[in-house]
């Protein structure tokens, strides 16, 4: 490149032959397959020799110009970079050798080298010549080198998480010890096996649904909870993260896969879940033993208090003593802890004797006074959308609970440094009245945590005050007055609970 870019500046100065000039430069870059240009600051046009169009891929006739010469550049740091090179060779005489990247009128994205010099008269820049090469394949060839040294590291090596490189066929490419360890299998057995066919028949879709996402971009990475079958034929439990790694041109090249072992976890999950379900049943049981002793003791003590009562009637003479009244005040006693405890025993038998008619907006007013004070503190906006005549048919003391658990998240998760914003909105339908919650907090990880999201003692994310009750509990709510719930959720951008309940009309 040096040489040809001597033997034209040389030539340059030797020559005053225009013709002779451009077929000793064609002949000169045909057989080394480099190309040169030309500006002339005295007229303001721009020359290019037939190997420069073939590199630019233009038509044979294309008649360049300076600026077109410089939008061929990409926009921003290239274009930019060239542009000071080119005025400095133009006011300061400086010659430049680099490198940029360029889009071909065929909209192709090459690597090309570019020499500029400067002609020199009588002290003043009168052109500037050079030469161009294109090293589109070089520079790729460097760039893959980079990565693989890159990936082949020891961090990739010796890291706690098992990380494997997939092609695009979803074959392992390299993986590391973490990666081995976890599925119990060596680096030769696993290099170029197809890692989808180690995961459990019921989870062997969950990566293929996601992959055509990852490809077009739609997707930067996705997470899930899989499980995949060790060489012994067990099961591993495994929080699994997939990412695209992509070229210089955007291109997508190999997936990076990461797996968390959380086997243990989930083994200790399954028996919390188990002692609950005993509780529950065991809960169930203490309900039914309530109920049955609540009525048989009704009964028993309803036959006291009529005894009492036939006593004082046919034998007042026995009732003037001492203890008759305090019998009958212990009878009485008696008969209300009963009733109480029925109560309790058929509370959801009484349920809808409960429901009312109630004004949702005052509901809503009365719902966010409770909370004025964080409010101002954290200067969270309020958008309120419900007709002032919209009604629902609830339990009060439950739907007071839900918004004021739905209203409490959306200021208790906020993202650190962003104003909540909270949206409440309410919209009748056939069947229902549908209250949207939004708000633009932290959001949950709805590919992680869909299945528990109203689960009993879930909690998504670090706060001292979070017990992981509130969701279960409003979810047992709002079914209990034959309503439903639904969550839409991004991490970062924000969650959206939509209450489907009944109307006034149901």
């Amino acid at each position: 490149m040096k040489e040809l870019y001597k033997q034209l500046f040389q030539k340059h100065n030797l020559t005053t032959n225009e013709n002779e000039m451009g077929t000793y430069m064609d002949s000169l870059q045909e057989s080394m397959a480099i190309g040169s240009w030309e500006v002339n600051l005295l007229t303001n046009t721009a020359t290019w020799s037939t190997m420069t169009k073939t590199i630019h891929e233009v038509e044979p006739d294309y008649k360049p110009n300076i600026l077109e010469g410089i939008n061929f550049f990409l926009e921003g740091y290239n274009r930019d970079l060239v542009t000071k090179l080119f005025n400095r060779a133009v006011n300061h005489q400086e010659k430049y050798d680099t490198d940029f990247q360029l889009k071909t009128a065929k909209n192709n994205l090459k690597w090309v080298r570019i020499v500029g010099y400067p002609v020199i008269k009588d002290g003043v820049t009168v052109k500037i010549i050079g030469a161009l090469q294109d090293i589109t394949d070089k520079n790729n060839l460097i760039k893959s080198l980079e990565l693989k040294e890159k990936l082949i590291s020891t961090t990739f090596e010796h890291a706690p998480n098992g990380m494997a490189l997939i092609n695009l066929k979803g074959e392992i490419i390299s993986l590391n010890k973490s990666f081995c360890g976890f599925l119990g299998y060596t680096k030769e057995e696993l290099i170029g096996f197809k890692v989808n066919t180690l995961s459990h028949p019921e989870d062997i879709n969950i990566i293929p649904n996601n992959i055509e996402a990852l490809i077009n971009g739609t997707l930067d990475k996705f997470k899930c909870e899989k499980r995949y079958f060790r060489k012994d034929g067990s099961i591993i439990y495994c929080i699994l993260s997939v990412s695209v790694l992509r070229d210089e041109i955007n291109n997508p090249i190999h997936f990076i896969s990461q797996i968390i072992d959380i086997t243990e976890r989930k083994f200790a999950y399954k028996k919390v879940e188990s002692l609950l379900q005993t509780t529950k049943n065991q809960n169930e049981k203490l309900l039914n033993f309530a109920h049955i002793v609540s009525h048989n003791l009704r009964s028993h003590s309803g036959n006291l208090e009529m005894l009492l009562d036939l006593m004082a009637a046919e034998i007042p003479e026995q009732t003037k003593n001492d203890f008759f009244p305090l019998i009958k005040e212990a009878v009485i006693k008696l008969s209300e802890t009963i009733q109480n405890l029925n109560e309790v025993s058929n509370i959801n038998s009484s349920k809808k004797e409960k429901i009312k008619n109630i004004n949702l907006l005052q509901f809503v007013n009365n719902a966010l006074g409770s909370f004025r004070a964080e409010i101002l503190e954290t200067k969270a906006s309020i958008n309120i959308d419900i007709n002032d005549k919209t009604e629902v048919s609830i339990i009060p003391a439950y739907l007071d609970s839900i918004l004021l658990n739905f209203i409490s998240n959306a200021i208790k998760y906020r993202r650190e440094n962003i104003k909540p914003v909270i949206n409440i909105s309410a919209k009748k339908t056939k069947n229902y009245i549908k209250i949207n919650i939004k708000d633009n907090g932290l959001g949950i990880d709805l590919d992680l945590h869909k299945d528990k999201i109203f689960g009993l003692y879930k909690t998504f994310h670090r706060h001292e005050k979070a017990r992981g009750l509130g969701l279960y509990i409003t979810k047992s709510q709002i079914e209990a007055m034959g309503g439903k719930v639904k969550v839409v959720s991004q991490v970062n951008k924000g969650t959206k609970f939509t209450i489907y309940l009944k109307h006034d009309t149901n």
